[in-house]
């Protein structure tokens, strides 16, 4: 399995790709693999480790020799049952014209290459497949059926989330994110605003200048402390209480987002998830089961209104069938014997 070298896994702070990795490795050793993992050299895992790259990551120079390295890694393990890559493409291929080498190439943000993923197939032919996390990353776009696709979600280790089967008449809505306009926090304060709810933001502020911009105008004028809270960054304890203690997650996204791990944490506290319509929220939404999708956000000011119809056990249930990750592991497993079967071994 690859990773791109620029954050250790696991994450010491942000890092969403280097955690589903590091969350995915443990899980496939508990099943019984033999794992080596390409990444980053600060990287703590019971997986035999590959260390590679060398800061600060940037510039021609750098990458091609990031890539070159991970490349000559790659060859080196040419003789294992698969090869995983969680990073670049181009790190494949040495071995894609090895039809007797399985290979899956996964994405996990909405950027696909598609020319590259295009003579990639040229190259490999049944050999390699693709995973994306959503249907909305990969299906309907210019290059649409282009390789051998399967949607893969990331998820959460449910059993490090508390399952909270009740919570207060009067628990705070909550928005958990980065705050900046395609998150959409200024719709989360006026959906909380419109239903009389509480409303709890955390997450980290970009140091970017429009991003500062959005905070003072849009967001800072709101926080009272009172109806509106903001809390900041919080770490996975804070996090797991906070969900769990909350009516609902607020997701009121502006943007085809691929994926957002924040609802599955929330569904593993048993928390139903109220989202605006766009990216992979119509895949992991279920209305009136494990939250409400809506288009704008007057229909979520009507969806917080119908929160008691929804089933904190059922939620949690919900997220354990289809986000837990050993359920990930299976259906990743799954792509790896199908990829075997259509390249004849």
């Amino acid at each position: 399995m690859t990773v791109d070298p620029y954050i250790p896994v696991p994450p010491l702070g942000y890092g969403g790709i280097e955690r589903v990795v590091d969350m995915l490795v443990r899980a496939f050793i508990q099943r019984g693999h033999d794992l080596t993992l390409l990444a980053h050299p600060d990287s703590r895992t019971p997986a035999r480790l590959i260390p590679y790259g060398t800061p600060p990551h940037v510039g021609a120079i750098p990458r091609t020799t990031e890539l070159a390295h991970a490349a000559a890694a790659i060859w080196r393990h040419r003789r294992a049952d698969v090869i995983h890559s969680f990073g670049r493409l181009a790190a494949l291929l040495p071995v894609l014209p090895l039809r007797d080498v399985i290979k899956v190439q996964s994405y996990q943000r909405e950027s696909i290459p598609w020319p590259s993923v295009a003579r990639a197939m040229a190259l490999a032919g049944p050999s390699l497949a693709f995973t994306g996390l959503s249907s909305g990353m990969y299906g309907g776009k210019p290059f649409a059926g282009v390789g051998r696709w399967t949607t893969v979600p990331n998820g959460v280790e449910t059993s490090r989330y508390t399952f909270q089967a009740s919570v207060q008449p009067d628990a705070p809505l909550m928005f958990l994110g980065r705050i900046e306009a395609i998150k959409g926090t200024h719709h989360a304060i006026a959906i909380a605003k419109g239903a009389r709810r509480q409303l709890i933001i955390a997450g980290n502020r970009p140091p970017a200048a429009e991003h500062a911009r959005y905070f003072e105008q849009q967001i800072a004028p709101h926080i009272d402390g009172s109806q509106v809270t903001y809390i900041g960054e919080v770490d996975d304890r804070q996090k797991d209480a906070w969900l769990g203690r909350s009516a609902a997650l607020l997701m009121p996204i502006e943007w085809e987002e691929p994926f957002g791990i924040v609802m599955t944490e929330a569904l593993a506290c048993g928390t139903p998830v109220i989202a605006f319509r766009r990216g992979s929220v119509p895949d992991v939404i279920r209305d009136g089961v494990n939250g409400f999708s809506c288009a704008t956000a007057a229909e979520a000011i009507e969806a917080v209104r119908r929160i008691p119809e929804i089933d904190r056990a059922t939620v949690r249930a919900d997220c354990e069938a289809r986000y837990d990750v050993h359920e990930l592991v299976a259906q990743y497993e799954r792509v790896y014997d199908e990829t075997r079967k259509a390249a004849g071994r």
